[in-house]
């Protein structure tokens, strides 16, 4: 993790977490590639790997959200192809120590294909890679973001809902 930027703590059906502050619609991004390959990212934030995605913006729409946090995330460009899930457990909350922010998780998932780019780290990634179901097991990861690739994985045509 750099110096000088704050963490991502995440907290699940924890008595002493936090109480959350703020609600903000997220996207987070399942990206395959034609070996049946996931995009993850390494965070900058807490070293974990993850699905790129973030915070929506005003203006956007949540596919506009998705599009571009991965190519931000990632240098990938990627087509929309789905929802994977809905995810808004209130047990679930993330502080951030930058800015005290404590947010309910509020993340929806879509999936998506590769239509271009290369992987390129970013400010909030130290590590972009194309990572096998078999892989995934073996990295360090937040339940949230586990949760969600057995979901996918599990029954990718299904839409869940936590």
């Amino acid at each position: 993790m750099r110096s000088g930027v704050g963490q991502r703590i995440d907290f699940y059906d924890d008595p002493s977490a936090p109480r959350a502050t703020s609600l903000v619609p997220s996207a987070n991004v399942v990206v395959t590639n034609e070996a049946g390959e996931v995009l993850l990212v390494r965070r900058s934030d807490n070293g974990n790997w993850a699905l790129p995605g973030g915070a929506m913006d005003l203006g956007e729409s949540l596919p506009e959200t998705a599009v571009r946090e991965t190519l931000e995330e990632t240098g990938i460009q990627v087509e929309i192809t789905g929802l994977v899930g809905i995810y808004t457990d209130p047990r679930h909350v993330i502080l951030y120590t930058s800015n005290g922010e404590v947010r309910q998780e509020f993340s929806v998932v879509l999936s998506a294909r590769l239509i271009g780019g290369a992987p390129t780290t970013s400010e909030e990634t130290t590590e972009v890679r194309w990572t096998s179901a078999r892989e995934i097991d073996s990295l360090p990861m937040d339940r949230s973001m586990r949760l969600r690739l057995d979901q996918f994985f599990a029954a990718p045509r299904d839409v869940h809902l936590g």
